[in-house]
This record gives structure tokens, C-alpha cells and sequence, in this order.
């Protein structure tokens, strides 16, 4: 009997006898509670002591169903004064970074089929710091109810409760009736309904879209996952593990525990993963940068890198001259001449480059100048590569964040070595790269996969510019610096791009094959999202990616893709 659930599609009524409920059919008048027939719920009811004990799951397949799951009044009450409504992790409190991000007045929840009922109340979604609750509150002493008491009508109230441990959201929102809301918890337990009869279902779904990642079901247009989706993979379904919550970024107090008296990074691992879910404040990343890009050793000392910067810039001083020397003459080598031809390119692009800032922004602006100088140097210290266009996106914001044209030549250099097959002529990094991003597709969303090779998209070149500069002009100038830093720290791979480019992808994937986009329509489509995609959804999504494919998705990427960190 303790593993017994009793299902009716009726409306219930619920009578507890020992340790078991049972459900009795509409019509029968006890004193005990009924549920509102319209939602035509399907109830389960389970033995009491694992029901205060969290000893059950109800199955996925239960809660796919068009109706949802409810607990009676008696052990939703129990649930809640026990804390098993609200997650044991979720840590809210009233601090002053709390912020209010939606507020709807006058949702109602109907604890039985009589309109006299209705508990009305104020609903509301609270960001705190990265994380977002969501918390329903009864009005208290605004409207009289002879059948529910003040204390009945707070067993109702729900305190903050963090998206993180809220599973996926139902929704009814019909052309003539009322709309509600069913919030389902990842322990399979729900909230009763929350009823919106003026309006406000949609409003509230896109309000949770600017702060978490919910992704409407694929199998019912009804259901919204909040961060854990099922998606079409090799096997049949499985949940994804959803990335931690985003962090606020690295500062100064936090930066210095990571350091020995002498300067040596403690622990470059946790450091990186640190960097990974919040990247750095901006006034750290002179320093920082150096040791993501190789230019400063993790184990090296304050003197030591003092030192270090003293022979980097003789060093770079040196090569500048070089090229500066070159001769004009009728008699320059072809060597000279093939340089000219690189400056004249550099020339060309440099003008062009991130003018919208006013650190490169006016004319005789002297950091134009520091950038065409930087990769004059660089084409003439690795002329096998020389200059090729990409490079200067690469460089602009090293320079910004370095103010020093001998430090910022060196982060390039450094990052070059990451990012050089990007720019060979016969554009191998940029093959292996997009073979790799079609074997990781082929795992990660089989459907998606074919509907390129079907569209004659299998090339992927329409992820050419994500890949050939890393995302540079698909974010702000902000968001770009953020998100280097955390795919320098190679955490959780050092492909993290490529689940990036899958991430945006699938994310678009409904209106992709939806409109049957074919190669030109989806390279436009594609180029338009420019400064339209939320990074931390993107990240997050990207992580939970890169965990699920886990082995086989390393094993798909071949020896020597970019980035090649030696």
C-alpha cells in the first residue's frame, strides 16, 4: 500500500484515513476539500510518511501529462511549514540588492471549487544579485471570507522559492476562460494553481526569460522548462545538467587571496573556474589577462614579472625599429615589398576599427596609431602569417584593456598562438574547427544536424564570423571582454566556442527549421542576431552542452583545433 496512487480525472475530494488517502468522487459532502473542476486535474495522492519524507518522485511521464500534479490542502500545508516547497539550497534574504523585477496584483489560487474561496494575492518574481525568486503572498485583512480563516489562507503563501530548484512551469492561457499557472519543483512536488484573471501569464513567462534560461517543450507547446530541458539526443531523451548560477565578477579583496605573499597564483584551477562563472572586474584585467593569455606564469613572483616586463618591452622596442627601418628604395627585396602590401591592408582596417569608442574614436586619435603600430610588428615578427583581416578584432580590445603598447603586443602575440590557424592561408584551423562543430552537432541534436546536411548547410560557414574572431561583433564591447576572459580559462573545455555556436544555434532551432531556412536565408538570419543574444543564457547553455556530450564530445574534436594552447 505504500507505493499505491490513486487517480481520478474528476474532480476529488479528499479524505485522510490513517496513514493513506484516499479520493472519493464529487458528491459525496464531507467537510473536506474540493478542487476546481475546470483545470481537470489529474491528482495523485501518496502514502503520507514518504510524502513528509521526500521518500518519492513522481515520473516524468506523469508530469508531460496535459494536467498536473496536486497535493492536497493537509499535506500542502505539512509540505510547506516542513520546507519541502521551498529549496534547502535557495538562500533568499532582505538585502538591498533585492530588486522587484515583476509584480502582479489580484492572483488568485483556489483551494476548492467555490468562488467564494478565491485566495487573492500579490505574485512576484525578485532578483538577488544572480538569482531570481519567485514568491506569492495572500492579501491580509483586504477582503472577508466567511469559509477560509486568515490562518487557512496563509498555508497557501509561498515563500521565495529560487528558480534553481523549480523544474518547469504549465501554462493555460485559453481565448475565452482564465489563465493560470502550474510551477512544478525539481523535487516533482507543485504549487496549486495560480489563477490570472486579468491577464498577465505571458508577461510573467517573458520577465523569467530575461533572468533564467526556460525553453518551451518541444512535445507540448503548454510546458516551459526552466534550466534542466529534454532534448533530442543520441538516446531518447535525457535531462541536461544545467550550468551554477552566474557569479558577480572577480575584485580586488577575492583577487588577492588567490596570491602568496610572494605573488604566485596558489591555484591556477580554481582561479579559472572562479574567472569562468563571473569573469573579471574590469580593473583587474590588465593584470589578469596576462596570466590567461601564457604572458605572465602562474608561478612566477611580483619581481619576477617585474623583471619580465622590462625585457618584453627592450624586446618590442627592438622589432619596432626593425620594420620602421625598412628601405623605400627602387631595390627593397620582396620581402620589403610583400611587407608594404601587409601595411597597406593594416592601414586600410585600423581606421576602421572600433571608431564607435572614444578610446579609438576621432581623427589623429594617438591609440589608432599604437594599433597600427602593434600589428605592423606582429606582421613583421611572424611573417608566415603576416596580417589578415580579424586581427585587428582580436587586438582592439587587448589594447584597451593593456594601455601599453609593449604589453598589449605580447597578449597578441600570445593569443596569436591560440588563434593563428584561424588565419593560414589555406584556412586549415578554420576546417578543422567547423568539422568539429558538426560532429558536436551530430551528438547534441541529431534532428538539427540533419536538417543542415538536408539544406546543404553542413558546411557551417555561416559560423564563420563567430569562429574566425570569436564572437567579437555578436556581443557588446563589455560583454566581448567577459566573455574572452572565460573562454581563455579553457573551463570547462578549450573548445567552449564551439558549444557556444551550438547553444545559440539550438536556441534558434524552432524558427530555423521551422521556416525551412535554406543556406543564404540562415547566413543573414544568422548575421542579424548581432547584439541580440543574452550571453549568460548562452553560457550556461553552452556548459550544460560541453557536460552532456562529455567524452564523446572531446573525443570529436581532432588533435589540433583552435584554439592550440601548447
Amino acid at each position: 500500500m505504500q507505493n499505491m496512487i490513486v487517480r481520478t480525472f474528476m474532480c476529488v475530494k479528499v479524505l485522510k484515513t490513517g496513514n493513506l488517502f484516499k479520493a472519493k468522487k464529487k458528491g459525496e459532502r464531507e467537510e473536506s476539500t474540493f478542487y476546481d473542476m475546470e483545470a481537470y486535474f489529474h491528482c495523485y495522492f501518496f502514502e503520507n510518511k514518504l510524502l513528509k519524507h521526500l521518500e518519492f518522485r513522481i515520473p516524468a511521464a506523469m508530469l508531460e501529462m496535459e494536467v498536473q500534479d496536486l497535493s492536497d490542502d493537509a499535506d500542502y500545508a505539512t509540505a510547506s511549514q516542513e520546507g519541502m516547497l521551498s529549496s534547502k539550497k535557495s538562500s533568499f534574504s532582505d538585502l538591498e540588492n533585492a530588486e522587484i523585477v515583476y509584480l502582479k496584483e489580484k492572483v488568485t489560487i483556489n483551494p476548492t471549487q467555490y468562488a467564494a474561496d478565491r485566495i487573492s494575492g500579490r505574485l512576484k518574481l525578485i532578483k538577488q544579485d544572480s538569482s531570481l525568486f519567485m514568491t506569492w503572498m495572500p492579501y491580509k485583512g483586504r477582503i472577508s471570507n466567511a469559509r477560509l480563516s486568515e490562518r487557512d489562507k496563509n498555508l497557501y503563501t509561498i515563500k521565495p522559492v529560487s528558480f534553481t530548484d523549480i523544474q518547469s512551469i504549465r501554462v493555460h492561457t485559453p481565448k475565452i476562460g482564465w489563465q493560470y499557472a502550474v510551477v512544478i519543483l525539481s523535487s516533482g512536488l507543485a504549487y496549486p494553481p495560480l489563477y490570472f484573471y486579468n491577464g498577465g501569464v505571458q508577461e510573467f513567462l517573458a520577465t523569467i526569460k530575461q533572468h533564467v534560461y526556460i525553453v518551451r517543450s518541444l512535445e507540448d507547446r503548454n510546458l516551459f522548462h526552466i534550466n534542466n530541458f529534454e532534448d533530442p539526443l543520441r538516446f531518447d531523451k535525457i535531462s541536461l545538467v544545467w550550468g551554477k548560477p552566474r557569479q558577480s565578477p572577480l575584485e580586488l579583496e577575492e583577487w588577492g587571496m588567490f596570491l602568496d605573499a610572494e605573488g604566485r597564483v596558489v591555484s591556477p584551477s580554481d582561479l579559472k573556474k572562479r574567472i569562468f562563472y563571473g569573469g573579471v572586474d574590469h580593473s583587474l584585467r590588465k593584470e589578469i589577462w596576462k596570466f590567461l593569455l601564457g604572458y605572465y606564469a602562474y608561478d612566477s613572483t611580483y619581481t619576477q614579472r617585474r623583471y619580465l616586463s622590462t625585457i618584453k618591452k627592450s624586446e618590442y622596442e627592438t622589432l619596432k625599429n626593425e620594420w620602421q627601418s625598412i628601405s623605400v628604395s627602387t631595390g627593397e627585396s620582396i620581402k620589403e615589398a610583400q611587407f608594404k602590401e601587409l601595411k597597406f591592408l593594416i592601414d586600410k582596417d585600423v581606421v576602421r576599427t572600433d571608431r564607435m569608442l572614444p578610446f579609438y574614436e576621432g581623427d589623429e586619435n594617438e591609440n589608432v596609431n599604437i594599433l597600427r603600430h602593434i600589428l605592423m610588428t606582429y606582421a613583421f615578427y611572424n611573417f608566415e602569417i603576416g596580417y589578415c583581416q580579424g586581427m585587428n578584432d582580436f587586438l582592439s580590445p587587448i589594447l584597451y584593456v593593456m594601455e601599453d603598447e609593449s604589453e598589449a603586443f605580447w597578449c597578441f602575440v600570445y593569443l596569436m598562438e591560440r588563434f593563428g590557424p584561424n588565419f593560414k592561408h589555406d584556412q586549415s584551423g578554420m576546417k578543422f574547427q567547423f568539422f568539429a562543430l558538426s560532429k558536436l552537432m551530430e551528438i547534441l541534436d541529431k534532428p538539427l544536424h540533419e536538417y543542415f546536411e538536408e539544406n546543404n548547410c553542413l558546411n557551417y560557414l555561416f559560423c564563420f564570423r563567430w569562429i574566425l574572431v570569436q564572437f567579437k561583433r555578436e556581443f557588446e564591447y563589455e560583454e566581448i571582454m567577459r566573455l574572452w576572459e572565460i573562454l581563455w580559462t579553457r573551463y570547462p573545455s578549450e573548445h567552449l566556442h564551439l558549444y557556444i555556436c551550438i547553444a545559440i544555434l539550438k536556441t534558434h532551432r524552432v524558427k530555423i527549421m521551422g521556416e525551412l531556412m535554406d543556406f543564404d536565408t540562415l547566413f543573414k538570419y544568422i548575421n542579424e542576431l548581432s547584439c541580440h543574444i543574452d550571453l549568460d543564457s548562452v553560457l550556461s547553455y553552452s556548459e550544460a552542452l560541453c557536460m552532456s556530450a562529455g567524452k564523446d564530445g572531446a573525443a570529436a574534436i581532432p588533435p589540433g583545433t583552435p584554439p592550440v594552447v601548447a
